[in-house]
C-alpha cells in the first residue's frame, strides 16, 4: 500500500531518480517489483479457502513480459485478449491452461492460435461457438462471458451493462451451453467482467450473487457441471489519497458465503483476472518540468504528455502528483499540469494544488502501473517511453527501452 496517513508515498527517493536520469532522460515508467509481488500474494491468500483458485493477470493492463514473468513466479496465469498478448504470455513462459483467452470481435487466426497454445477460450458471443468450431475446432473446455444486469447503473468506465458490447445475455447463456453440450463439449467454465475500477465491495458482490445463481440454474437445467467460474477483475485502487484500499478479505468472505448458498459443498474452482489491482498502485510515470507558463491560468508543462498516460485526458481520471524534493512543502499554488500535444485535453491535472514548481523539477505521477504505458500512442510523433523495474534490492532494471525516431519511421515504405 502506498498511502500513509492519507498521504501518497513513493518507494524510491529523489536521489535514486536523479541518478537514473543521468543516463536515461525522462519521461519513463518505474514499476515496484516488491509491491507487485505483495499485491498478488495478498489476493491469492485471500481466496486460499477455494481449492483451485487462480489469478490470471490481465496482460492488457501492463503488457511487459518481465512483469508477467514475475507474476508467474507468484502463481498467476495470464488473461489475454489478442494475438500480441498471447505472444507476451509466451515470452514470459506462460502456456496452456495457464492462459485465459478472453477476446471480443475475434478474428479466426486468434482463435486458431489460442487453441493451438492450449489456452482456455472464453467466448464473447453466442455465434462464436459455431465460428470457433468452423475455424479452429472445438476444444474440450468451453467458457462463455456473461454480463449480469443486476448492476443497473454500472460504473464509470464500463457504464450500464445493457450498453456494454461485451458478453452474452442470461437467456443466451442457457442456449450456448446447451449447444456446446450437444456438440460434444464435456468441460465448462463461466466468466463475467461487469465493472472496472470499482472500490465498492457490495457492488462486486451484487454481480457475484447473480453470477452464482445463474450458474447453479444452468447446471441444473442444462445438465452440466462448471469446472470453474471466473469472477473477472475490475477491482479498483485508491487513486485519491482520501480513498480507502479495496477490502479484498471482506470481498473474499462475501464470495465464500454466496458460493455456499448457490452450490453448497460443491463450489467450483474460482478464477480472477485482475490487472489494475495487481500493478496499478505500483507503477509511476516520472517526468521533468519543461516550462512554467502563466496566461489565464498557471500551467506546468511536462516532457510527458497524454501520449504517455491517457487516462486523465480520456476519462478525466485523477492521478496524484508528487514533486520530488518538495513532498513536505505547502501546496500553495494552483496549476494545470499539461503535456505538449496539440490537444487541449492533454492534461494530467486541472486546478491542482501543488507546491511552487520550477522548470527542471521532477514530478512523479502515481498509480500509473495499469493502462498507462499500455495505452500509449504516437500522435504528434511522440515516442513511447522506457520502462524500469525497481527490483527487490531497489536497483533498477530496464525492461523496455524508449522508442527512437528510427523506430517511428521503420514501417514506412521509403
Amino acid at each position: 500500500m502506498n498511502i500513509s496517513n492519507g498521504v501518497k508515498t513513493l518507494p524510491f527517493t529523489k536521489e535514486q531518480v536523479e541518478t537514473l536520469t543521468q543516463q536515461y532522460p525522462t519521461p519513463f515508467y518505474i514499476y515496484d517489483e516488491a509491491g507487485i509481488r505483495s499485491q498478488a500474494r495478498g489476493l491469492i491468500d485471500a481466496f486460499s479457502w477455494n481449492t483451485g483458485f487462480k489469478e490470471y493477470f490481465a496482460i492488457k493492463a501492463l503488457p511487459n513480459p518481465e512483469i508477467v514473468r514475475i507474476l508467474k513466479e507468484e502463481g498467476c496465469g495470464a488473461d489475454c485478449s489478442s494475438m500480441a498478448e498471447l505472444v507476451v504470455a509466451d515470452r514470459a513462459g506462460v502456456a496452456g491452461t495457464e492462459i485465459m483467452f478472453s477476446s471480443n470481435d475475434t478474428p479466426a487466426e486468434e482463435f486458431i492460435e489460442a487453441k493451438k497454445r492450449g489456452a482456455i477460450i472464453n467466448l464473447d458471443a453466442l455465434g462464436h461457438l459455431d465460428f470457433l468450431e468452423k475455424t479452429a475446432g472445438l476444444p474440450e473446455l468451453i467458457c462463455f462471458r456473461y454480463t449480469p444486469i443486476s448492476l443497473k447503473s454500472g460504473n464509470t468506465i464500463i457504464g450500464n451493462p445493457k450498453d456494454a458490447k461485451f458478453g452474452l445475455t442470461r437467456e443466451q447463456l442457457f442456449e450456448g451451453y446447451a449447444q456446446a453440450k450437444a456438440k460434444g463439449v464435456k468441460r465448462f467454465g463461466l466468466h463475467t467482467m461487469p465493472v472496472s475500477n470499482e472500490l465498492r465491495v457490495a457492488h462486486h458482490l451484487e454481480a457475484v450473487r447473480e453470477l452464482f445463481t445463474t450458474a447453479a440454474e444452468i447446471q441444473k437445467e442444462v445438465g452440466i457441471t462448471f469446472e470453474f467460474i471466473n469472477l473477472g477483475g475490475g477491482i479498483g485502487i485508491p487513486y485519491r489519497p482520501e480513498e480507502n484500499e479495496f477490502d479484498v478479505k471482506a470481498y473474499s468472505e462475501g464470495v465464500r458465503t454466496l458460493a455456499g448458498e448457490a452450490f453448497g459443498t460443491s463450489v467450483p474452482a474460482l478464477r480472477m483476472e485482475c490487472g489494475r489491482y495487481i500493478t496499478g498502485q505500483h507503477g509511476y510515470l516520472v517526468s521533468t518540468v519543461r516550462h512554467v507558463k502563466t496566461s489565464y491560468k498557471h500551467y506546468i508543462g511536462l516532457d510527458a504528455s497524454m501520449a504517455n498516460l491517457m487516462r486523465p485526458g480520456m476519462y478525466g481520471a485523477y492521478h496524484h502528483i508528487t514533486v520530488l524534493g518538495k513532498e513536505d512543502a505547502a501546496a500553495d499554488e494552483v496549476y494545470d499540469v499539461v503535456g505538449s500535444l496539440c490537444e487541449n485535453n492533454d492534461k494530467f491535472a486541472i486546478d491542482r494544488e501543488l507546491p511552487t514548481i520550477l522548470s527542471g523539477d521532477i514530478v512523479v505521477i502515481h498509480d500509473a502501473g495499469a493502462h498507462g504505458h499500455a495505452m500509449g500512442f504516437n500522435y504528434n510523433g511522440k515516442l513511447r517511453s522506457a520502462e524500469f523495474l525497481m527490483q527487490k534490492d531497489t536497483s533498477f532494471q530496464i525492461i523496455r527501452r524508449a522508442e527512437t525516431l528510427d523506430d517511428l519511421f521503420a514501417t514506412l515504405n521509403l
